[in-house]
């Protein structure tokens, strides 16, 4: 069975291997395993702080195969986004231009630089094994981190953002870098995405525009990517959906891809959950008119938090009946209350061995 944990220091050879070989970059891990072996440990200090607003707390996640014990994949949380230095994105500006002379009044579609998503909660480091077959192990990975904010709200802002992957064509080339990155970095898409540290380096603000960019300037390659996800961040972007969240008037200042945000009261794992005791054990799945798709977790001591994907019937009064499986993975016994919110976007028949 496919469970999501706390990242721990004893994961520090696998979490080097992943972020050596994903692809993309994934800035929550850094390559250096010294630096990566502290951010793991400010991960582990983090669960398990007592903590009443976000600060610099950092939350990484890790996806395990019970069955074998390998890690499958990461994700994690940065409770305040450019704590240290500010976190910048462009933002969507409509600009007047007008002459009463000439009869003219345009309003023309401008990037202006951002750090107005500083300090908020940031999702990242969302990455997958390749291996995985199926949406069920990429939707358990992606909204473990949703059902964590859930439960702790104390620790993150009330409203949370996404970055997701822009366009790149099948070299990594982004059509939007391009056409403004590289006029002002003279350098790589990929050199540029290792250094930048997740948008919250003091060099941005030194090298990229400080003026709006003029949309209508851009190369019409350029100006079809604003905003789109690329091809393999499409699941990704469904699932935030599902999730609650939203398109807003940000993009990426690398590759323009699309900023998500959310309020925590309206998403789903919020307005969705039930508080259900577990209650009585099953050997195997239950029939696909017999249950639903539910993601289950639960919140131990010490900062312990666990998180699975399980059939479960309709209507909380019906408690938890769990496989032994999956109360082993979560690390609860009768009685005990989990967290559950119903995913409609995977059905019965979606939880196949991949996610068993």
């Amino acid at each position: 069975m496919l469970f999501v944990r706390p990242g721990r220091l004893a994961d520090l050879d696998a979490l080097e291997h992943m972020a050596r070989t994903a692809q993309p970059v994934l800035h929550s891990l850094p390559h250096d395993r010294r630096a990566l072996e502290a951010r793991v440990a400010l991960s582990e200090d983090s669960f398990r702080a007592e903590v009443d607003f976000p600060g610099e707390e950092f939350y990484l996640f890790v996806l395990e195969d019970s069955a074998s014990g390998k890690l499958m994949g990461t994700a994690s949380i940065v409770a305040a986004a450019g704590y240290s230095d500010p976190f910048y994105a462009f933002r969507n500006d409509a600009l007047i231009h007008a002459s009463r002379e000439l009869h003219v009044n345009r309003k023309i579609h401008a990037l202006t630089m951002s750090h107005e998503l500083t300090g908020k909660s940031r999702l990242a480091g969302y990455y997958i094994d390749p291996s995985l077959r199926g949406d069920a192990a990429a939707h358990l990975m992606s909204r473990a981190r949703m059902m964590y904010i859930a439960a702790n709200r104390k620790r993150f802002t009330p409203e949370v953002f996404s970055l997701l992957l822009g366009v790149t064509d099948d070299a990594g080339v982004s059509p939007f870098w391009e056409a403004v990155g590289r006029k002002f970095f003279g350098r790589d898409f990929a050199d540029i995405e290792i250094e930048s540290g997740g948008r919250s380096r003091t060099f941005i603000a030194e090298v990229m525009p400080t003026y709006p960019i003029y949309v209508p300037l851009l190369p019409e390659a350029a100006q079809r990517v604003l905003g789109e996800p690329d091809e393999n961040a499409l699941l990704a972007y469904d699932i935030h959906l599902e999730e609650g969240f939203e398109t807003d008037r940000f993009i990426d200042i690398f590759d323009a891809g699309p900023v998500l945000t959310a309020q925590v009261d309206r998403s789903a794992c919020v307005t969705r959950n039930e508080t259900r005791a577990v209650h009585g054990m099953r050997e195997t799945a239950q029939t696909a008119t017999e249950a639903a798709m539910y993601l289950i977790a639960h919140n131990g001591a010490d900062g312990e938090f666990r998180c699975v994907l399980g059939d479960l019937p309709e209507g909380k009064s019906s408690g938890a009946a769990l496989t032994p499986g999956a109360r082993a993975a979560l690390g609860v016994q009768e009685g005990d209350a989990v967290r559950c919110v119903r995913l409609h976007q995977l059905h019965h028949e979606d939880l196949t061995g991949d996610a068993q």
